[in-house]
């Protein structure tokens, strides 16, 4: 080995080790990244896809994301409970079969037929696929790396997940829908996920935490039942669990109203949509960092009130209004997306509270948290299944801005246990409990 080659070897495990990268799942991270791209390509188009392509209407298509969201939400929940009992290796594994396997039959026997029942039936169940892989290696990620890099490495996650859906998945879809068409561009993701699945899964497959993590006594219904009693044991758990609910709910409701009204209504087209769903994810990625650093100081509650929910309540009001009041003027919605993806990461502190509100119970206090990051993936939608055909896309967003403004009323109940806040004099203490 040269001198130079030497030196690179001792300088990429200390640049890792600064960033917060744990060296034996940093395949994990590439193949995340991966994964998510292939599944947020879709994001962008696939409401009103479904809605020429078998659904009918943009309302059964709202229906049939709505159901996808709904087993989301169930796999998000099994995914903590059941990495324990079986590991997170075999739990990754069986989220990517069922990603690969369900994707092709929607996209080789639905879609063709154009059976509104295929295609529930097909893209519903394909809903345990990614929160299955993405949550497992978080469960992984949080077994495997050293305590004093877990923070770190979280936030890593979130960098890759995010980065990926939607994204870097929506920027891939404006790149390639242009020129081989929506259908097309589908089975690009399929591939792509299945690419990230396989680097993640063989490059990490070596590293510590995959296996099973129970006590061996314990069974799957137990971890099942102790992942959600907690709420009602810890009712503030509960209640953070709903604000996350909050935090990404509109955004997905979004993502199945606002195509029609961007792309047609607006003039973008479809690739001019797309990027602005790469905008906002775009700012929302570094806004993530930005707010995690701010809430230290600022307080954790202050950032998620007031940056957050007072933050993305009016941000999405203006991501819908300002756009119909200027007209087809681009910039201004490239503006308004961004807005509403800087604000949606004032949530970041969400994260920390619910893991301080139940000492002791971390594991099934995240789990929680999990089940209200993908309860969000089907409430956003339902919304506008029940209300687009009544109110219209403004009163939706109405809703939507509601419900921040609501969450942010209820922060104030988000408390850490007393002894935690004993001493108000001590400053890091003040940063926890600030409103």
């Amino acid at each position: 080995m040269s001198v130079q080659s030497a030196a690179n070897s001792a300088t990429r495990p200390a640049l890792l080790d600064r960033m917060g990268l744990p060296r034996p799942l940093i395949w994990g991270f590439v193949g995340l990244l991966l994964f998510m791209v292939g599944d947020g390509v879709e994001s962008g188009y696939i409401a009103p896809f479904m809605a020429s392509h078998g659904a009918g209407t943009e309302t059964n298509a709202a229906v049939i994301i709505t159901a996808y969201g709904l087993i989301v939400t169930l796999g998000s929940w099994l995914a903590g409970a059941l990495s324990d009992v079986l590991g997170p290796r075999r739990v990754m594994l069986f989220g990517l079969a069922v990603w690969a396997v369900f994707e092709v039959l929607f996209l080789a026997v639905a879609v063709p037929s154009q059976n509104y029942t295929l295609i529930l039936l097909t893209y519903g169940i394909r809903g345990f696929g990614y929160p299955m892989f993405a949550y497992g290696f978080l469960v992984w990620i949080l077994a495997g790396s050293p305590a004093n890099r877990l923070g770190s490495a979280v936030c890593w996650f979130y960098f890759a997940f995010t980065g990926g859906l939607p994204t870097l998945g929506s920027l891939l879809a404006s790149g390639t829908e242009p020129v081989i068409g929506e259908y097309m561009t589908l089975w690009i993701s399929l591939g792509t996920v299945i690419a990230g699945g396989i680097i993640c899964l063989v490059g990490i497959r070596n590293a510590k935490g995959g296996d099973r993590l129970a006590a061996p006594g314990v069974t799957a219904r137990q971890s099942i039942i102790n992942s959600v009693s907690i709420a009602v044991k810890i009712p503030r758990v509960g209640l953070g669990c709903l604000i996350r609910v909050v935090n990404t709910a509109p955004q997905f409701g979004f993502l199945v109203f606002l195509p029609t009204v961007f792309a047609t209504q607006l003039g973008f087209g479809t690739a001019g949509w797309l990027q602005l769903i790469f905008t906002m994810g775009f700012a929302n990625i570094f806004a993530n960092l930005f707010f995690g650093v701010l809430s230290d100081k600022l307080g954790w509650h202050r950032t998620l009130r007031w940056f957050g929910c007072i933050g993305s309540a009016v941000s999405s009001l203006c991501f819908y209004f300002v756009p119909q009041m200027t007209g087809p003027q681009y910039w201004v919605a490239v503006v308004c997306a961004a807005f509403y993806g800087v604000t949606l990461a004032g949530f970041t502190p969400i994260s920390v509270l619910m893991s301080l509100m139940a000492p002791g119970q971390k594991g099934n206090a995240v789990a929680l948290l999990n089940l209200g990051a993908g309860a969000a993936t089907f409430v956003g939608p339902l919304i506008v299944a029940l209300f687009l055909g009544l109110i219209g896309p403004g009163g939706v967003t109405i809703i939507f801005a509601a419900l921040y403004v609501a969450a942010g009323v209820a922060v104030r109940w988000l408390r850490i246990p007393e002894e935690a806040e004993a001493d108000k004099s001590d400053a890091p203490a003040s940063a926890f409990v600030g409103v």
